[in-house]
């Protein structure tokens, strides 16, 4: 039977953000709010520092917590492995977001639904491949049927180490990551210090908690001052303190929009 899935290799990417630049266009994904994303880790100390990239999505999982949370059904597993959306089903309650050990879903400010990388099934369908994977200028990511060993996804994971993010979950993900660095793909081992280093959409609310300010003019929250700003610590007095991994560069967080985590 056919199962999809997914293998980046972080020993190829360069972070140049072309897949979310691909899946944005695609599936025409708002401002503030992404599909794939990629994060950026540096360790060392200059002038022996190093950057690591993790791009980052939906993990497609084989027991996703969205699909058993949601009330409507909205959310679903395919047979062809694909976890996929129903916005007509959907009505924007937001357990996904809840449930959702990946933060790999959010609630479009237009249609008010829930929304999320679906692996392009519109394009699989008709024999194609996922717009990231065709817009890669390294080959970086791989996606196909994992049940077929004559595939190019099923040698990798068949002669790679291949890691999945947050095992522990017991989610059974479907991205298969290769030459991932530990702190960029732990969340728990890179420290985040440096807020301002972060994406500018940052600067936006997220769509959920005001979903009737679509007008980016409502949406923006107040920039802030230098003097309000929480006091910058320097790089080398982060690096020293716990771990030499920092994050340098990532998308807002999902914040749980009930306050809380619903175990996965």
């Amino acid at each position: 039977m056919t199962k999809y899935a997914f293998v980046i290799d972080q020993r190829k990417c360069i972070g140049c953000h072309a897949c979310t630049v691909a899946c944005k266009a695609e599936h025409d994904v708002p401002i503030g709010v992404y599909r794939t994303w990629v994060k950026y880790i540096e360790k060392g100390e200059f002038p022996n520092s190093r950057r690591y990239f993790l791009v980052n999505r939906c993990n497609h999982c084989d027991d996703a917590p969205c699909v058993a949370i949601c009330p409507t059904k909205a959310l679903y597993k395919r047979s062809d492995g694909i976890v996929d959306f129903d916005a007509n089903r959907c009505i924007g309650c937001k357990s996904c977001m809840q449930a959702c050990p990946y933060d790999a879903l959010y609630i479009d400010p237009y249609s008010h639904t829930a929304a999320k990388c679906n692996y392009c099934a519109h394009r699989t369908e008709v024999g194609m491949e996922p717009a990231c994977v065709v817009v890669c200028p390294v080959h970086a990511i791989v996606a196909g049927d994992m049940h077929d060993p004559h595939t190019e996804i099923a040698r990798i994971i068949a002669r790679e180490p291949v890691r999945v993010r947050k095992p522990e979950q017991g989610t059974k993900p479907n991205v298969y990551y290769v030459g991932a660095e530990e702190a960029a793909i732990n969340p728990e081992v890179a420290v985040e210090e440096l807020p301002h280093m972060t994406m500018w959409s940052t600067l936006l609310k997220p769509h959920y908690e005001d979903e009737s300010a679509i007008d980016m003019g409502k949406s923006l929250r107040p920039l802030q001052t230098i003097n309000s700003l929480k006091p910058y610590r320097p790089v080398e007095a982060v690096r020293r303190e716990a771990t030499d991994a920092h994050v340098v560069y990532d998308t807002p967080k999902n914040t749980a929009p009930w306050g809380w985590k619903v175990a996965a």
